[in-house]
């Protein structure tokens, strides 16, 4: 069985090479990769948190509805408002899309079984994307609490003691 890492890169069609930098960029704090003429030629990589993107430009995209990638957010809230201010639109179910203003149970959703906070936006293309933040805290292989960025082989995500307590006790409040 192979053992994968991390995500490398994800390969998405666009049609205006500039266009999508710049709202990568922009929405998603991206860097630019420079790969040398020919490539750059090519195909547009971006950096985006710990993984690439690379862009294929066409006339003609193939853009499935469902298929999405995600990415892992560090601050919920730092997000939400960011988004709000670009004016850039998302939901709860990736389809139809709330205004900027709505309320927060039609915008973004919480998973039942890991707290686990999620929403979808389209980049200018069409490209379905999940946002996703795990307010439970990362851990490594050995059970050590990791801050994001660091990332190591073994990675996953646990509940940490002190945040489970604390669920304890609102639970037994209840």
């Amino acid at each position: 069985m192979i053992q994968v890492k991390m995500v490398h890169h994800i390969n998405v069609q666009i049609t205006h090479r500039q266009r999508t930098r710049d709202w990568y960029e922009k929405v998603l704090g991206a860097t630019f990769l420079d790969r040398g003429e020919a490539l750059n030629e090519r195909m547009l990589q971006l950096n985006v948190g710990n993984a690439e993107m690379h862009f294929s430009e066409t006339d003609t995209p193939m853009i499935p509805k469902q298929p999405h990638f995600a990415l892992e957010v560090a601050n919920w809230d730092a997000t939400l408002a960011h988004l709000d201010a670009l004016g850039v639109e998302y939901s709860r179910t990736g389809q139809a899309f709330s205004r900027v203003g709505t309320g927060d149970s039609e915008r973004w959703g919480k998973r039942e079984d890991s707290g686990e906070h999620y929403t979808y936006l389209h980049d200018p293309d069409g490209n379905l994307i999940e946002l996703v933040y795990h307010p439970l805290g990362l851990v490594d292989a050995d059970g050590k609490p990791v801050a994001l960025p660091e990332a190591s082989p073994g990675l996953r995500w646990r509940q940490l003691p002190e945040v489970e307590a604390e669920l304890g006790k609102l639970a037994t409040s209840l």
